[in-house]
């Protein structure tokens, strides 16, 4: 696809079909060990009854990801905006539906506008699994949705292409580390290790670190000595089909 012409591009929105198939959300809260508080709440597709996100994914083909893509940005405000998200919003999006980054986010600024959902707490993040074979135009689409506003998180760090080549052309607000790098790491000295660099390097790039699939009070606590304040897992909190997690719902350090 030519990412640089308008003609395409502009078909795309004009032309998109509708859904065949419809979804909704569950929304797994982001802590913050800290200050014992939530940080953002991870917008995670679900059937419309809450069936498996794979129920959904499985519908979802080359013809229809640029609307589902849509969709799913749309929906995920929308939701936030009924349930008076006070948090972050994270939502995951898909790198390789996008043919021009300031052309694609219009209906998602459409959509804030509507539900009254601030553009600064929302949060587009790199969907788990997708796989993205150009790492340069990913940091520009990641580029162009920071300038606009909105916040931008790089998922499951130190895997494929959300590495350290990334990061050397773009510099998000958040990297969200891979969970193969969590589990266990309390009694993994090498995993400490390379976490502690990732830390490092993060905070002298200003660059916040979320660990992510924790599903131990020791994992938890290691992490937390690490220097990572802001986490997600099992441990605190389960998703929650469509509702969102007050403070009283989480399991603290």
């Amino acid at each position: 696809m030519n990412r640089a012409a308008t003609g395409p591009g502009c078909a795309l929105c004009r032309d998109a079909r509708p859904l065949a198939f419809d979804f909704s959300y569950a929304f797994q809260p982001i802590v913050d060990v800290h200050a014992r508080s939530v940080f953002a709440h991870e917008a995670l597709v679900r059937g419309t009854t809450g069936e498996p996100a794979a129920s959904v994914l499985s519908q979802v083909t080359a013809d229809n990801r640029y609307a589902f893509d849509q969709a799913c940005r749309e929906k995920a405000i929308r939701i936030a905006g009924a349930l008076d998200l006070q948090s972050h919003l994270s939502i995951n999006f898909l790198p390789n539906a996008i043919y021009r980054p300031e052309v694609c986010i219009r209906s998602t600024l459409q959509a804030a506008r509507q539900h009254g959902f601030p553009v600064g707490r929302i949060i587009f993040e790199t969907v788990e699994g997708e796989q993205v074979n150009d790492g340069k135009w990913l940091a520009e689409i990641l580029g162009e949705y920071k300038r606009i506003g909105f916040k931008t998180a790089i998922d499951d760090f130190g895997a494929g292409f959300a590495g350290l080549n990334l990061l050397a052309d773009f510099q998000p607000d958040i990297v969200k580390l891979d969970m193969a790098l969590v589990r266990g790491i309390d009694q993994d000295v090498p995993r400490r290790t390379i976490v502690s660099g990732v830390v490092s390097i993060c905070r002298q790039l200003g660059i916040e670190v979320i660990a992510e699939g924790i599903e131990t009070r020791d994992e938890a606590q290691c992490l937390a000595d690490l220097g990572i304040r802001l986490m997600q897992g099992y441990w605190f909190a389960r998703p929650q089909f469509e509702r969102a997690s007050a403070g009283g719902d989480i399991a603290w350090l």
